[in-house]
């Protein structure tokens, strides 16, 4: 088991990619810290089976991630519960689709603030914890739609590129304290958010032929976070796509 004996915190951890991820550290040995904003049902319930499944300590924690003050506290919350944590996955994300010339203020600030200030939250909120114990992974959650763009996503693109210039810069400021950052750019994954593009045209254009499982994001996190000679690297799991 590459994580017994560790702890992980993943966000958005109520549902789809987030709780595969989360399900995959337990089922390497880790205990996990399981970060909701919308999904207590789910997350609570995903908490009570990986600990019954896995036997691994299993929490949910309810916080908005665009909140620095809702960030600090669950950061908190979590050290006190679990002492300390290796792991922080930044996976929850929203959208709020539109074309740049129709959107609103209020679809650019939302998108930004969870996906992107949300993802600077946590790491900030984290980070002391890491240098402190002088080791740590982060794995951020990027898209391919960082990397190539996407119409009709401009608040999305943009939140998942700064992701990636995120990552990059904390990697370098935190690698002479033996803390890797890095991050996973899936593409089209099959989630509850993605279920109508199974038929979609689109499906035609990734290499692979196929849309890809949250279960090959969540493998991919963990082979990121079990490195400790890979940081500032963005890895595509996207079938080929942007290639």
């Amino acid at each position: 088991m590459r994580f017994k004996g560790k702890t992980a915190v993943v966000t958005g951890a109520g549902r789809g990619i987030g709780a595969s991820i989360a399900e995959a550290f337990a089922r390497e040995g880790a205990d996990v810290a399981m970060i909701y904003s919308g999904s207590r049902e789910k997350a609570e319930t995903l908490a009570a089976l990986l600990a019954e499944k896995y036997g691994t300590k299993a929490v949910a924690y309810r916080c908005d991630v665009s909140s620095f003050e809702e960030c600090r506290n669950t950061v908190r919350a979590i050290r006190d519960d679990f002492t300390t944590f290796d792991v922080l996955v930044n996976n929850a994300g929203i959208t709020r689709d539109s074309l740049v010339a129709m959107m609103g203020e209020d679809a650019w600030d939302s998108v930004l603030g969870v996906n992107l200030k949300g993802t600077f939250n946590m790491i900030r909120h984290s980070a002391p914890l890491f240098i402190r114990s002088k080791r740590g992974a982060i794995v951020n959650i990027s898209s391919i739609c960082g990397i190539t763009g996407n119409a009709g996503q401009a608040n999305y693109s943009a939140s998942k590129a700064g992701v990636i210039g995120l990552t990059r810069a904390v990697a370098r400021e935190l690698a002479a304290k033996n803390i890797t950052c890095n991050a996973v750019a899936p593409g089209f994954i099959g989630t509850d958010m993605t279920r109508d593009l199974e038929d979609s045209p689109l499906v035609s254009q990734i290499p692979l032929g196929r849309i890809g499982s949250a279960d090959e994001v969540a493998e991919a996190v963990l082979f990121l976070a079990s490195s400790s000679y890979i940081t500032g690297e963005i890895l595509r799991v996207d079938g080929g796509l942007a290639i």
